[in-house]
This record gives structure tokens, sequence and C-alpha cells, in this order.
């Protein structure tokens, strides 16, 4: 029985979740600081926030033709047929299954002028620690990397290993886009780890800023 329902969960539960989420992100007063500098701007680009503060994102790009990786696992294909619904376009993926394809297919998208989503700590960790996959798919496309931060006043924070959170109903929630970080094609292995850790170091900054303008502390 569990086996067969692991099986069909994706199909069952991807529209109620989906519902769930818009009626959440449609009641949300939400704050979009820095945005306004990268839309209509030429160029691909890579928005990067953290594994559990996606759900907000989900709703802001609704419908905006934006890419994003989700992996091949039973629970990536719930987290798929969600996303799609929203008008993601999806890679499928990660870095322990096809990582090669993802890279290489986020690498022509991106080099077309097109944005991605990207959650650097994902698909299971450790939560706020960059992995390397963003920083090379920077280099050899040559799109920038625009740190992210989110938080909600009220919301739940779920016992996943990336204490997800969920927004409750009519919450104020804000979005901070950062400056944009270029890694160039010529960087050394040691200024890519530099690099790598100033993402880390901006995203974990934008996101202590939205929660303290949250009221958390």
């Amino acid at each position: 029985m569990k086996r067969w329902w692991r099986s069909v969960r994706p199909y069952v539960l991807s529209a109620p979740i989906y519902w769930v989420v818009r009626l959440i992100g449609m009641s949300l007063r939400l704050t979009v600081e820095g945005l306004d500098r990268y839309e209509g701007k030429p160029g691909g680009r890579i928005f990067s926030g953290w594994h559990g503060r996606t759900f907000i994102a989900a709703t802001l790009f609704r419908h905006k033709g934006l890419w994003t990786i989700i992996s091949t696992s039973r629970d990536g294909e719930m987290q798929n047929r969600i996303f799609t619904r929203f008008g993601y376009k999806t890679i499928r993926g990660s870095s322990n299954r096809g990582a090669v394809k993802v890279l290489v297919e986020s690498i022509r998208v991106l080099k077309q002028g097109e944005t991605m989503a990207f959650t650097p700590d994902g698909p299971r960790g450790p939560t706020h620690i960059v992995q390397d996959g963003i920083i090379a798919m920077a280099q050899k496309s040559g799109a920038e990397i625009v740190p992210v931060g989110v938080s909600a006043a009220r919301r739940w924070l779920i016992g996943t290993w990336d204490s997800y959170m969920v927004p409750k109903l009519f919450s104020r929630a804000i979005m901070i886009f950062g400056e944009p970080i270029l890694v160039p094609r010529t960087a050394s292995a040691e200024e890519m780890l530099a690099l790598k850790q100033q993402l880390q170091d901006e995203m974990n900054r934008l996101e202590q800023e939205a929660e303290r303008r949250m009221g958390h502390g």
C-alpha cells in the first residue's frame, strides 16, 4: 500500500498543492525590492535563493517563463507538476542523477538569454551552503548570478532538512534582489571558490535582512 501511494502521490497531490500555494500567494502583501533593475535587461540570469524559500518565488514568477531544475525523484515529479502549472520551464536532474546533462542544458538556455530560478543548496542540502554547480553554470554561460533573500512575517517552518517556509494567509512578505555576481570565464579554481563564498555570504545577508524587516530576530 505504501509503495502504491508513493507511486501515485505526485499525480494525486500536485493539483491540490498548486491551488493552496496559489491561494496563499494571492493573499500575500508582498514587497519586492531590486527586481526592477533586471526586468527587460538582456542577457542570461540566475536568480539564486535558498531551497527552503521557494514558495513565494513560485507565485511571483507565475507564467513569466523562468527555467528551474527539478530532480527526477518521486518528490521531484510532484514538484515538476506544480511548477509547470505555474508556467515554469523545467530541466530534470540533480547533482546525483544526470548532473552533466543538467549542466549542459542549463548553460544552453542561459546562453539564449533566458532566466533561471536556482536553489544552490538543493536538492538535499546541507541548507544554506552553496554547491559548486551554480558557479560552473555562470562561468560557462556568462550569465550573472543574482542573490535573493526571502521572508514572511507570519509563516510555518516545516520540519524538513531546509526548514521549508510556508507563509500564512494574508501575511506580509518580502523578496530582496541583490547586486549581480559575475564569474569570469578565465577564473581560477581559487577565484571560483572565493566567488562561491561571496554568493553564500550575500544570500545569507539578504535573508537576514528580509527576516529583520519581517520582524524576526
